[in-house]
């Protein structure tokens, strides 16, 4: 049997004793955004969120992830809309004698951001008869989304499949990101040969040698900051779809480490890589991977490889 202490009052009644209870301090956060016009005057003021904070534990301080991804969405849909009004208000006159253009057709145009899909309204307007045009109608935000993913956003993922496979790197992205159900593996590898594909085109053209400018020039060039030292090496990997064949892939790091006054910064990697019997620019590649972070002709390059012939013609 449980007992409890009491007090015996005048009047014959016990009275229990009263435990009072610390009060947990909480904290009320309100984070709101405010949007200025051209001249510096407040135009709107939005709630983005209310958070009643507890301040005695570690798993509430500051501001969680999933948040704080949901607090940059609603400022990324404003920062996206406001170019696109004023775009198609910019259109909707014609620029030649101020008649206002007819409207053919209504759509939806959406665009994948690290903050989320956004849809926007992509109306296609009649061209005014007073200038001859080579088509009949045009869509003005097409000169504005030129694509339908943010570079941003191609960049990371780009990254991220480039160092683990487009499972891994899915789900990375969405560890951190407020993508939701808008991005799969499919796409991400899509994507990926997207910007492949578009660096490539942008390389360019091979040489025999990659010599810039006379010798004695360059000591007049600034002394290096740094040395830079460059490992290539091969290897042969299975074929994905003939399982008894090999194919041979070099593959090569560069490493340009700090002068000695920077002894506290570390030391900058680039690398390479491409398939030794598909590689139609070798030498342009390891240049370009050079020159990416300002290595000049009086740099003293040290390469570290075996002695196979492909690798001693690349150096």
């Amino acid at each position: 049997m449980l007992g409890v202490a009491c007090t015996l009052g005048e009047n014959g009644l016990c009275y229990a004793p009263v435990t009072r209870t610390r009060r947990r301090p909480r904290m009320r956060v309100k984070l709101q955004r405010v949007l200025w016009n051209e001249e510096g005057d407040e135009e709107t003021v939005t709630d983005g969120i209310t958070r009643n904070k507890n301040t005695q534990r570690i798993e509430p301080l500051g501001l969680p992830l999933s948040e704080a991804t949901q607090l940059l969405s609603t400022p990324q849909r404003h920062l996206l809309r406001q170019p696109v009004d004023a775009l198609l208000n910019t259109y909707a006159d014609c620029p030649d004698c101020g008649t206002p253009l007819h409207l053919k057709a209504r759509s939806r145009r959406s665009l994948r951001t690290v903050f989320g899909t956004f849809q926007f309204d992509s109306p296609r307007l009649e061209h005014c008869d007073c200038t001859r045009h080579t088509t009949a109608s045009f869509r003005p935000l097409s000169a504005l989304l030129t694509e339908s993913v943010a570079p941003e956003l191609l960049s990371m993922e780009a990254k991220w499949s480039s160092l683990v496979s487009y499972g891994m790197s899915l789900d990375a992205l969405k560890d951190f990101l407020p993508l939701h159900g808008t991005l799969d593996v499919k796409t991400v590898r899509s994507d990926t040969l997207k910007v492949a594909q578009r660096l490539e085109a942008e390389l360019g053209e091979e040489h025999p040698g990659f010599l810039d400018g006379d010798p004695s020039d360059w000591d007049l060039l600034p002394p290096p900051d740094g040395a830079c030292k460059v490992g290539i090496d091969g290897g042969y990997v299975r074929h994905w779809l003939d399982k008894k064949h090999h194919f041979e892939v070099m593959v090569g790091k560069r490493t340009l480490s700090c002068g000695e006054d920077e002894e506290t910064k570390s030391p900058s990697h680039k690398r390479l890589g491409f398939v030794q019997t598909l590689e139609t620019k070798p030498k342009r590649r390891l240049y370009e991977v050079l020159q990416s972070q300002g290595v000049q002709m009086n740099y003293t390059i040290t390469f570290l490889s075996d002695g196979d012939d492909t690798r001693r013609k690349l150096q």
